[in-house]
């Protein structure tokens, strides 16, 4: 059973974004696999990488379109993007480094992120930048 599964009330109403959303929370429960078939060692320093990368990537389109069309919330938001690639950034370290191995407690900050931000911070924006035009 998948530690996330996407169900509607993760939508923000732009497939754009929701695809993005859908990778991340696959990418989640690649890891939540990798971690119960006892492969976490072996397999979580490029997942991590790959999450941080992809991450990177999707708030990138997040805040290009809240940037095109004025959203008032850019600042805050942008602001919670950038401590999560700060805390990720952080976690692959220690990992490399050997100060901490993939637990469920990382597990756990990945996913708990990730619901509470889209449920939060991404549904505050969804119906600015539906109005915009941006489905």
């Amino acid at each position: 059973m998948a530690l996330l599964e996407w169900n509607d009330r993760l939508s923000v109403n732009i497939r754009e974004i929701d695809d993005q959303h859908k990778k991340l929370v696959d990418m989640v429960n690649r890891l939540h696999t990798a971690m119960k078939e006892g492969k976490a060692d072996a397999l979580a320093m490029p997942m991590v990488a790959e999450m941080k990368k992809y991450a990177a990537s999707h708030f990138a389109t997040e805040e290009r379109h809240m940037k095109t069309h004025g959203y008032p919330d850019y600042t805050a938001h942008k602001a919670e993007h950038d401590k999560f690639v700060a805390k990720v950034i952080a976690v692959e370290k220690d990992l490399k480094s050997g100060k901490c191995a993939m637990s469920m407690d990382i597990l756990n900050f990945l996913s708990n992120w990730l619901v509470n931000h889209i449920k939060g911070t991404d549904k505050k924006y969804s119906p600015f930048l539906n109005k915009a035009g941006v489905v």
